[in-house]
């Protein structure tokens, strides 16, 4: 019996230092990155262009796999029920690992349970914008607009469900205004239709209004971060404009299965905060109207949190579902 317990503990150091040695020298093979988006979007375009830093920070290829659909549901359940050895990540928004549990009857996976942070990558803000037409020039005189006009305003977001979309609800619930909220299959739609006319606000991001703002094709009421953007230096907050502690952005960032090393998440997080770091990712995506958000997986793991109990609120309050 001692030499059989012998073995076996000798058999489990064996294994346990295989195991050590393995994630020592991870990755070892190529990392697929599963991205909940379609190729060409400003997420997907983030990702691509931090993959070549990822590369030479890793020391294999970091390969983009899209899937998009549902919300973000369908590729992150992919990654879901990959297996736990750190070569299958996945890139989720605000929606999949923040508010699809609420907006959702059913999910094929649980955020808390299922998956473990990696890094926030990126925060996306949005701005209110209007056609010239409407009678307010201020996000002020909008707000009094809104309560004199119950029912009769519109705004036009990127989609049920969206970050967008819930930014839009949260305006209506702390202005106290009822304002028609107006799907688009996306944040161009929607500004192009408030540019021409067809709805007079929408809620979008810097890529599809920045242009038409400056051009003076649309107004911009507020901007939903909490602070200014330096794009939109004379456009106020929410929170300046009176709707106090209103803070609302999109944002996207990696996840893994649950039971993933820690080690390889530890990697992972410092090549993604190395590639943020660098001066000219910053830029390039700034001018896409995003800003960089390194930091380290227990961060991005409470965010996740705080922004599921937030968003959970606002949907329940405005009765939202999707299904």
């Amino acid at each position: 019996m001692k030499q059989l317990t012998r073995a076996a503990l000798a058999l489990l150091m064996a294994a346990s230092a295989v195991t050590s040695l393995a994630q020592a020298d991870y990755p070892r093979q190529p990392i697929r990155l599963v991205v909940t988006f379609p190729p060409g979007g400003s997420a997907d375009a983030v990702v691509r262009m931090l993959v070549p830093k990822l590369n030479e920070t890793l020391g294999q290829n970091v390969i983009v796999d899209n899937k998009p659909g549902a919300g973000g549901n369908i590729g992150l359940s992919l990654v879901a029920k990959a297996p736990p050895d750190g070569y299958t990540m996945g890139v989720g928004a605000a929606g999949a690992l923040s508010a699809n549990g609420s907006l959702y009857a059913q999910m094929p996976f649980d955020v808390s349970k299922d998956f473990r942070p990696v890094g926030l990558l990126a925060g996306i803000p949005f701005v209110l914008v209007g056609h010239p037409s409407v009678p307010a020039k201020s996000a002020r005189e909008l707000f009094a607009l809104a309560k004199a006009r119950p029912g009769q305003l519109s705004v036009g977001h990127g989609g049920n469900g969206t970050a967008m979309h819930l930014s839009a609800a949260l305006f209506s619930q702390q202005a106290g205004v009822k304002i028609v909220e107006v799907p688009y299959k996306g944040s161009g739609p929607a500004a192009l239709d408030a540019m021409s006319g067809q709805v007079p606000l929408a809620m979008v991001d810097l890529p599809a209004s920045l242009q038409q703002i400056k051009a003076g094709k649309l107004v911009a009421y507020a901007v939903t971060s909490a602070k200014r953007l330096p794009q939109l230096p004379d456009v106020p907050t929410f929170d300046e404009a009176g709707l106090s502690g209103y803070d609302s952005t999109g944002w996207f960032g990696i996840v893994t299965p649950t039971g993933t090393p820690a080690q390889a998440i530890a990697k992972v997080n410092a090549a993604i905060n190395d590639a943020l770091s660098d001066p000219a990712i910053q830029e390039r995506m700034r001018s896409l109207g995003v800003e960089p958000a390194p930091g380290k997986p227990e961060q991005f793991g409470a965010f996740i949190q705080s922004e599921t109990l937030k968003w959970s609120r606002v949907i329940k309050q405005g009765n939202i579902k999707l299904d």
